[in-house]
């Protein structure tokens, strides 16, 4: 399923125009992100929890060649499926 499947389903489900399910679906998905850029978390019941995690720097190789790299620190989105999820899914 990707996006314009969830537009779809949105449309059908509210009875407006695709360009409004389109709106709708954007604004639950810039809501998401925003939050998730200021540090926030962000909690569907039913679906899980986004949140962001500080992976710290390390080593890596690059496998072509060999040759040792430094990544950076960075921040990272991460998920955990709620248990009505998992439960769901099984």
């Amino acid at each position: 399923m990707n996006k314009q499947a969830i537009v779809d389903v949105v449309h059908g489900k509210l009875g407006t125009t695709k360009v409004q399910a389109e709106q709708v679906v954007d604004t639950v998905i810039e809501s998401i992100v925003g939050n998730l850029k200021k540090g926030e978390e962000v909690s569907i019941a039913g679906l899980g929890i986004f949140s962001v995690k500080q992976r710290a720097a390390r080593q890596a190789r690059n496998p072509r060649t060999g040759e040792t790299l430094q990544v950076p620190a960075m921040k990272v989105p991460k998920f955990r499926a709620a248990k009505a999820l998992k439960e769901a899914v099984k």
